[in-house]
């Protein structure tokens, strides 16, 4: 059962999201694989098909669960083969001390160099090859 919202424009960017986005931050590591499943049928089946991740994500930020969320978002997409009806959004680790997260074992800052990165690994995560909205 599909529902439809009412949309909005999304900036200028082209692409029309409803009102509600879904907020995957709990994935990996108060919600399983399996629950983020659910959770993402179950807002799609409600006409939800805007979803919020980041490289940083789940939360509590840790080095064991970094980038996790983007992860089941990304076999979820390859299991349904729905990625062209979903709007994904991600972001980009802001400044911070945490050295575990950058390859190079440098604290997180955003500049080219860290974006590249950052984007980098969300595409392999998230197994797609565009991410609809990514924040700086």
């Amino acid at each position: 059962m599909s529902t439809e919202l009412e949309t909005r424009p999304l900036g200028r960017t082209g692409l029309n999201v409803p009102l509600i986005c879904l907020g995957t931050m709990t994935y990996g590591e108060q919600n399983t694989q399996d629950q983020g499943f659910e959770q993402m049928d179950y807002a799609l089946s409600r006409g939800i098909n805007f979803f919020d991740t980041a490289e940083l994500y789940a939360i509590p930020p840790r080095p064991e669960t970094a980038g996790s969320t983007e992860t089941i978002i990304g076999n979820w997409m390859k299991a349904r083969g729905n990625r062209q009806q979903i709007v994904v959004a991600s972001k980009v680790v802001g400044r911070s001390p945490m050295n575990w997260f950058r390859a190079d074992g440098s604290a997180s800052r955003v500049n080219k160099a860290q974006i590249d990165e950052a984007v980098a690994g969300s595409l392999k995560r998230l197994q797609t090859d565009y991410i609809d909205l990514y924040q700086i």
